[in-house]
């Protein structure tokens, strides 16, 4: 099944919004225990069917930011480095709180959004200068 590729940048703006909005604690399965960043929120395309998975991970847009040697993990978003020292959430799972997990993702999507709005933003100046050239050039009389 081939999924319609999504925004990334829109992608982690939601994603950020859920995560502040306390989408992992009010979840409709946050009384059945702990949620998972990504897996648990809209961002999934198989939110809801975590032990029945009916679209592969790889159809996701968030697999761009999965290292390649990740890709085949049952979760590969688990393993997308949102840490200056390498940390994943496979790790911070491991390693810490509740708190510290969403802080540092939060943290993550803010700087990740930044930086991918700030390349967007160069890109588009570049074709927007290709396309003011292209205009004057061919409005030129030889």
């Amino acid at each position: 099944m081939q999924v319609a590729k999504r925004d990334l940048v829109e992608v982690l703006k939601t994603e950020l919004n859920y995560l502040e909005m306390g989408g992992y604690s009010m979840g409709r399965w946050a009384s059945w225990g702990p949620q998972l960043i990504f897996e648990d929120s809209p961002t999934c395309l198989n939110c809801g069917r975590r032990d029945n998975p009916i679209i592969p991970c790889t159809e996701c847009v968030l697999i761009d930011l999965v290292p390649a040697e990740h890709h085949s993990e049952k979760i590969p978003c688990r393993h997308i480095p949102i840490g200056a020292s390498g940390e994943t959430l496979d790790s911070l799972y491991r390693y810490g709180d509740r708190r510290e997990v969403e802080e540092a993702v939060a943290k993550w999507l803010r700087a990740t959004i930044a930086r991918l709005e700030k390349e967007r933003g160069v890109s588009l100046s570049d074709d927007q200068v290709s396309e003011k050239e292209a205009k004057n050039t061919s409005g030129m009389k030889s």
